[in-house]
């Protein structure tokens, strides 16, 4: 079977998301059930990280782990991507040794300098300009709430970052609408708003809050300042003031909206107490998911649907 990553959503056809989502769900329910599916046996994953994680590292690990298999984690003082030794060698090497490898980096370019040098798949656990994991766990709670992906209105408000990259990238091969408010100077990245709208995905980018969330189906943010961007803190509370979830967008949106957030949350900042905590919100289901989207996407890898 030739070698498949999941570097983006790019990777994935309409018909692998339908497959993912439909395989993550049966996942979770003989999870919940209490039926073992060992189906990994004797795998081995490595996690190459570059950056802090509670949610990708844990959930990666309890997944392989529940699918039979063993985890290797390798952290930023312990492979120094591009210092201690190149990343294509790093890529080859691990690959005889693991079955999978998670990226956690900064770079987009370094991630796919990984992909490019590896013989086992890779899987994309952060990037600076994309997350899929987190889309598709999103995808599969929104399945849950809603009972559909089709047609829904996602308002994402906040940082044009890597979350709303993927999450365009998922309009691109879903019939839903994606429409991100953003300040000025902090809006997604061009060439990937250009590329998706290119391949039909109906996308909008907005200063206006009132505009993305009016009608919304799901009202979703992410941190003001992300990781590596600390320093920047300061000057972007500022700037964000108003791109915030809150009673009064909440009330914008339709009466059946659910609230999201990929975590951490920074209270009082992008999102308030209220909205997190409200009964709109989805949020730890979304976290939850992380777990059954990510035993999908590892299985799929491996053994394809039918393994």
């Amino acid at each position: 079977m030739k070698k498949r990553d999941l570097l983006s959503w790019k990777e994935l056809s309409r018909k692998d998301i339908e497959g993912l989502l439909s395989l993550a769900r049966k996942l979770k329910r003989e999870l919940k059930r209490g039926v073992s599916h060992r189906r990994l046996a004797g795998k081995t994953l490595a996690l190459v990280f570059e950056k802090p994680s509670l949610r990708t590292r844990v959930s990666f690990e309890t997944g392989m782990m529940q699918l039979g298999g063993h985890t290797v984690f390798l952290g930023p003082d312990e492979i120094r991507l591009g210092v201690r030794e190149s990343v294509a060698d790093c890529a080859r090497v691990l690959s005889r040794w693991v079955d999978l490898i998670v990226v956690r980096t900064f770079s987009q370019a370094t991630l796919e300098e990984m992909a490019s040098h590896a013989t086992a798949p890779i899987i994309n656990g952060l990037t600076d300009l994309y997350h899929p994991c987190q889309v598709l766990a999103d995808c599969l709670t929104l399945l849950e709430h809603k009972g559909k992906l089709d047609g829904l209105k996602i308002a994402f408000i906040g940082d044009g970052n890597n979350m709303a990259h993927s999450w365009m990238e998922a309009a691109e091969k879903l019939p839903l609408t994606v429409v991100a408010a953003c300040p000025k100077g902090y809006e997604p990245n061009a060439d990937v708003v250009r590329a998706v709208k290119a391949n039909g995905g109906r996308v909008v980018v907005t200063r206006d809050v009132a505009e993305a969330a009016r009608g919304a189906d799901v009202l979703y943010t992410d941190v003001w300042a992300s990781m590596g961007q600390e320093s920047e803190a300061e000057s972007r509370r500022r700037v964000f003031q108003g791109y915030q979830i809150n009673r009064d967008v909440l009330a914008l949106a339709k009466k059946d909206a659910v609230v999201m957030h990929c975590l951490p949350a920074h209270r009082g900042e992008e999102i308030t107490d209220e909205a997190l905590e409200g009964p709109q919100s989805v949020v730890f289901d979304q976290a939850e998911n992380r777990l059954h989207a990510q035993k999908a996407i590892m299985l799929w890898l491996v053994k394809g649907f039918k393994g």
